[in-house]
């Protein structure tokens, strides 16, 4: 799983405070595209097989017509497991990706805005995005999307960078 990638990549006194992925209605409504595909190219092929196809060839299409949706969709599960969102007592962590991996990261220390966006179903359902922007130059944006429970995760990082200053003003 992909935290444990993200576990390798942690400073010696950085440690997870909470970890969030991306809603399971979103791989969800994924799969019942495929599915809704499969079922169209199904009906495709059993009409071509009426007016065109030879007797002999048209098993093939059939196999195909599940393959591909079935292997799409195991590759959305895969995706939807690999893709997390790590909260330290240090950053933010994003990391994504299956067989390439993708991480960004935001410094608590940095942080000056935190938004959270949700519609009335992502309230409903409780998913949003939460948008980390921070001061530092360039890629100073996580732009966390879909994440299951976005106010817990918002509250989690308020909490851990508030915890960061007080560490850091007792150092001082």
């Amino acid at each position: 799983m992909s935290i444990e990638y993200v576990e390798q990549q942690l400073g010696a006194a950085e440690r997870v405070l909470y970890t969030e992925r991306h809603h399971w209605v979103f791989f969800v409504a994924e799969m019942i595209k495929w599915i809704l595909f499969a079922a169209a190219v199904l009906v495709l092929v059993i009409l071509l097989r009426v007016w065109w196809l030879p007797d002999a060839g048209w098993v093939w299409y059939l196999l195909l017509v599940f393959l591909v949706p079935a292997g799409r969709i195991g590759w959305g599960f895969l995706s939807w497991k690999m893709n997390v969102y790590v909260l330290t007592n240090r950053r933010v962590i994003e990391s994504t990706g299956v067989l390439s991996k993708r991480v960004a990261d935001s410094s608590l220390e940095k942080l000056t805005d935190i938004v959270l966006k949700q519609s009335i179903l992502g309230r409903m359902l409780n998913y949003g995005d939460v948008i980390v922007l921070t001061a530092a130059a360039g890629a100073g944006i996580n732009d966390l999307k879909q994440i299951r429970h976005p106010a817990e995760f918002k509250t989690q990082m308020l909490n851990a960078k508030e915890q960061l200053e007080r560490d850091l003003g007792a150092s001082n």
